[in-house]
């Protein structure tokens, strides 16, 4: 089944290269794991950070950015897997010492229930000891509702909360916009 993103993803690397921030913390991380991308796209975290040592699983309902993440992986030789799939039907979080997911909730009235209950299903459901690292427009009110979100949630701590701007430039129309973000990371 054709979905939005496939589409979009017809151009290779849309989204550009993945945060510095989001690297850097990875990279300065003293152990490697195995690691869940969730909403991967094209592999745009999911491949650097194979790079890095990590035995990445990469999940988006993208059928053609999968396959785009998995031929550059297999070309490269990384341990890294895609998965077709709803991200909100994944039951496995508790396999994996980390859990990323980069501009995945936008908390908008139409999704705030369904994405509220992924992010208490993703910390509930996790492994104790696990990062769960999220990457959130810090734009309106995302962030405190996030806050509010995983206020009364049992984990351990917030152990990073970094804010950053994001660069997105297109080059076939010349568009160029800043984001800011902000990456908080909880251990399970």
């Amino acid at each position: 089944m054709a979905v939005a993103y496939d589409k979009h993803y017809r151009t290779e690397n849309l989204f550009g290269e993945p945060y510095p921030e989001l690297i850097n913390f990875f990279s300065n991380h003293p152990i490697r794991g195995k690691l869940l991308d969730l909403g991967c796209g094209q592999g745009r975290d999911a491949i650097p950070l194979a790079k890095l040592g990590y035995e990445v699983t990469g999940i988006d309902n993208s059928s053609v950015g999968i396959q785009q993440m998995e031929q550059t992986a297999k070309a490269e030789g990384l341990d890294l897997t895609g998965l077709v799939g709803d991200i909100y039907e994944f039951q496995d979080f508790g396999d994996f010492d980390f859990i990323l997911l980069d501009s995945m909730f936008h908390f908008r009235k139409s999704e705030l229930i369904q994405e509220s209950k992924l992010v208490e299903r993703i910390i509930s459901e996790s492994k104790e000891g696990s990062l769960i690292v999220f990457c959130i427009q810090n734009a309106g009110s995302k962030i405190n509702t996030f806050n509010t979100i995983v206020a009364n949630l049992k984990f351990t701590e917030r152990t990073t909360e970094l804010d950053f701007k994001y660069v997105y430039e297109d080059k076939e129309s010349d568009h160029v916009s800043t984001t800011k973000y902000k990456m908080i990371v909880i251990r399970k």
